[in-house]
């Protein structure tokens, strides 16, 4: 399983992983975001629901012209 990974590889996961540990220990809590920013997954997600639903114009995409 070592085999895997490089040195530089394990050096990058142990630094990010020591990273996300000490990290929120220092940093301070941060303000909540904006109400709207907050919605913008929500809107997201909707976007791609109705892209994903949406009829594609397979038609006319393979239609040829003889």
């Amino acid at each position: 399983m070592f085999r895997c990974f490089t040195l530089e590889s394990m050096l990058l996961l142990i630094g990010l992983t020591a990273s996300l540990l000490i990290l929120p220990l220092v940093v301070p809590p941060l303000p909540p975001p904006p109400f709207l920013l907050l919605l913008l997954p929500i809107f997201i997600m909707g976007l791609l629901v109705m892209l994903a639903f949406m009829p594609s114009g397979v038609r006319e995409a393979t239609h040829t012209y003889v």
